[in-house]
């Protein structure tokens, strides 16, 4: 799918670009601005998101380090589904296979 969306080729019509160069996908300055805007703010999330993702990555391998040290587990099953859940509650779906993804970035590979 991304593939597609990138590998699309603009038109004369949706071939604006932002003041930044960016290409925007309307030929309104207007619009272009308001959406170079937008997309500023998203970068700053992607990057807040990025940023508290490795946190809590190395937060988990922290937890998963004592624990073993301590004579522990190496997993919790019953945290991992409890996570699983918060997740698929909050964001449906979607929000399983995000649980899934950070569980594996905090533990490792097994």
């Amino acid at each position: 799918m991304t593939a597609d969306l990138i590998d699309q080729p603009e038109t004369a019509a949706t071939a604006g670009h932002d003041a930044a160069g960016q290409p925007t996908g309307t030929s309104d300055q207007l619009a272009a601005d308001e959406i170079h805007a937008i997309r500023e703010r998203i970068d700053a999330i992607d990057q807040a998101l990025i940023d508290l993702w490795l946190e809590r990555s190395h937060l988990s391998q922290q937890v998963g380090r004592t624990r073993m040290a301590s004579g522990g587990t190496r997993l919790v099953l019953s945290r991992e589904r409890e996570i699983v859940e918060r997740f698929r509650e909050a964001l449906g779906p979607d929000g399983t296979q995000v649980a899934l993804l950070l569980l594996r970035a905090g533990r490792g590979p097994l």
